[in-house]
């Protein structure tokens, strides 16, 4: 059998789309990123911070699939090749994932949805710095997601500022998983960042929406 180092990169993408799209698809029903043409927004996002928001989505997504990448490598060594047994530590180290419901439903609410967006990326910047300290190696691309993670939420939180939408005080970060073990740094990892990319995907998919003409 190939040890992990020699495994080709299209294999290694492969076991990676396979992990993070079975860890947020098992045991609960998908929410469809459904067509919102018909829908006009209920308020006036400016091109510009759509697209500025784009382009930071686009710089989180390539570089949380860098770490996502390295995280997976290890994977015959952690032995995190079984997504069903991720879905289940996951439960027992209590990894959070955010939701972006009211970004890709229907009936689009573009206030909630820039707060569920903003609350998310809070929330993710809380679980990569649960993440400090997994390895040398990872420690620098963490560093860049994290502050990248950070500079996305500032700047929604700037826009709902403009559109006097924002709330009063800023989220708190509640109660972030703690891990004992090297082993459970890894797999919070992988589920991390997997759970983080489905999240970048759909608030891609919202904001390229609106920036359509």
């Amino acid at each position: 059998m190939a040890q992990p180092s020699a495994q080709s990169p299209r294999r290694l993408m492969a076991l990676q789309l396979l992990l993070w799209h079975s860890i947020l698809w098992a045991g609960q029903e998908a929410a469809p990123l459904v067509s919102v043409t018909s829908l006009p927004p209920p308020l006036p996002l400016p091109r510009s911070f759509l697209l500025k928001s784009l382009e930071q989505v686009r710089k989180i997504q390539a570089g949380n699939s860098v770490l996502l990448e390295k995280l997976v490598s290890g994977c015959a060594t952690y032995k995190l090749c079984h997504p069903e047994e991720l879905v289940l530590l996951g439960h027992s180290l209590g990894i959070p994932q955010a939701s972006l419901s009211r970004c890709s439903s229907q009936v689009q609410q573009l206030t909630k949805c820039l707060s569920q967006l903003h609350r998310g990326l809070f929330l993710y910047q809380g679980l990569l710095q649960a993440l400090a300290g997994i390895s040398p190696e990872l420690a620098p691309t963490l560093d860049t997601l994290q502050l990248d993670v950070a500079n996305f939420a500032t700047t929604i939180w700037q826009q709902m500022e403009n559109l006097g939408v924002a709330p009063t005080a800023q989220p708190t970060q509640g109660t972030m998983p703690t891990f004992t073990s090297a082993f459970q740094r890894r797999a919070g990892g992988v589920l991390a960042t997997s759970h983080l990319q489905r999240f970048l995907e759909t608030a891609h998919c919202a904001l390229n929406h609106l920036v359509q003409p």
